[in-house]
């Protein structure tokens, strides 16, 4: 079953950030990588090789959790999607793909084989992520209604390296 996003959402997935993917390891432990998405028409896709363990972990665990995060000090916000996942392949996970790529990678990196040639290759498959449910936080908003607004104060909060 899939969720509608939560409110002011649509401004982060359709933003270019990297995501974090969680997948359940066999023996329970979680397994986390960082992935370029695509967002579109409510489920969420990931370009990926069928020999990575993202991708062999949701073949025998078909479930997972996506956050994306904007990490700018006293304007952090994000979501997480937990997810039913499935997996695309052939002409289908071609194109996605694809489109997947042409969001990160600019037409010089695509019609180069050493990077665009490759990145076709090795991504063979793409992992549709269908939210059930959606967690959002947003710091600005905190910060007004509990801080009342002090966190905006210059050098209150230190950059992040």
């Amino acid at each position: 079953m899939q969720s509608s996003t939560p409110s002011g959402a649509q401004e982060i997935l359709m933003g270019r950030f990297i995501a974090t993917l969680g997948t359940h390891n066999e023996d329970g432990s979680i397994h986390l990588t960082a992935v370029w998405y695509l967002f579109d028409d409510g489920c969420l896709y990931v370009a990926t090789s069928s020999r990575t363990r993202k991708a062999r972990n949701l073949a025998a665990r078909p479930k997972a959790s996506l956050m994306v995060d904007i990490r700018k000090p006293g304007s952090e916000r994000g979501l997480v999607a937990i997810c039913a996942t499935g997996v695309i392949a052939g002409d289908g996970s071609k194109e996605i793909n694809a489109r997947i790529h042409r969001r990160y990678m600019s037409e010089s990196a695509l019609v180069d084989p050493r990077v665009g040639g490759t990145m076709a290759t090795m991504d063979d498959i793409t992992l549709r992520l269908t939210p059930a449910c959606w967690y959002a936080w947003d710091m600005r908003a905190l910060d007004d209604a509990v801080f009342g607004g002090a966190m905006k104060t210059p050098g209150y909060l230190l950059p992040l390296d």
